[in-house]
């Protein structure tokens, strides 16, 4: 009994970090734009600080009319944005927030088990474009499914490094591994990883999938309503689990002053300060062209995570 209560307290817990985190990034993506562009109503509306603008888009995402159009599918466009949003939540589960059990489940393979389930979400994706019968949304879909195709080798190489450097790819493991002077070491490999995961989630400026000045909005074009709320919620917990990762593998994880008491803190702030990140490449730098997006990854990200890997090859072989 115990062991039950144990395993839905977890989940209970992971499940609330899953609805607060990503609307919380999604609240601060609005509120740092606002001040970096200048954007009126995410200052203003409602009077302080704009308040009212979350409520507001809640609002009209719940108002607005569920369309199926005619010819799609309709079975699989409905599931798809819930194929879509399931595995940033089950990836969740396996990230250590803190010492002493600060996890959902540990897993043994926790590296690949996250990785797997980060580019399983590309289905919920494909499903929508090819459901939506829109060529736009299929053209979207497919470009989704080739950047996930190129950006999947450097993200797994640089986490590859890691788990050498830790000797172990269980996530927890590598977090009571970690030693200072890691971070300067694999700098490379984070940037690598941080960069690959931003494309794999389609963020600018990766967002050649979704270029809407090109092609609408790509395989989101025909979802209205609380549908295509979930496509954004999949995002913002795809940027959790992406800075959340980031932290565990490259920066530590709990580790810092006090880390017994407050690990989770310290995990919270890294995780914090990334997506701040993520926020900030958005606002700063133009969109990619997809030649562009896959050269970058064949002839710059991989190079340098092989290098990355060869590096860490080196020094394990030193010490």
């Amino acid at each position: 009994m115990n062991d039950v209560l144990d395993v839905a307290l977890r989940l209970l817990a992971v499940l609330a970090v899953f609805l607060v985190l990503p609307l919380a990034v999604g609240q601060t993506e609005h509120k740092v734009m606002a001040h970096m562009q200048g954007r009126v109503g995410p200052m203003y509306a409602g009077g302080f600080h704009g308040w009212a603008q979350l409520v507001a888009d809640g609002v009209k995402f719940a108002q607005k009319e569920d369309i199926v159009p005619a010819e799609a599918d309709r079975r699989i466009f409905q599931l798809a944005p819930a194929v879509a949003l399931l595995p940033y939540f089950v990836v969740l589960i396996a990230i250590p927030f803190a010492p002493h059990g600060g996890v959902g489940q540990a897993v043994d393979a926790g590296v690949f088990f996250v990785l797997a389930l980060m580019g399983a979400g590309v289905i919920g994706t494909l499903m929508g474009g090819w459901a939506s019968a829109n060529k736009f949304s299929l053209l979207g879909a497919l470009r989704t499914a080739a950047q996930l195709m190129a950006y999947e080798l450097p993200m797994l190489l640089a986490a590859a490094s890691v788990a050498m450097a830790a000797g172990t790819v269980s996530l927890t493991g590598i977090v009571e591994g970690y030693q200072w002077w890691w971070t300067p070491w694999q700098l490379v490999g984070a940037l690598v990883f941080f960069t690959a995961g931003l494309a794999e989630l389609q963020r600018p400026p990766f967002d050649a999938p979704v270029a809407d000045s090109e092609i609408i909005f790509g395989a989101y074009t025909e979802y209205s309503g609380l549908r295509f709320a979930l496509f954004l919620l999949a995002e913002y917990a795809g940027i959790v689990v992406l800075c959340g990762l980031t932290t565990v593998l490259f920066l530590g994880g709990w580790h810092g002053p006090y880390s017994d008491d407050l690990g989770w803190l310290w995990t919270l702030l890294k995780t914090a300060v990334l997506a701040f990140a993520v926020i900030w490449i958005r606002v700063t730098y133009p969109r990619l062209r997809e030649d562009q997006v896959q050269r970058f990854a064949w002839t710059v990200l991989i190079p340098l995570a092989l290098a990355q890997i060869a590096l860490t090859g080196v020094v394990k072989v030193v010490i």
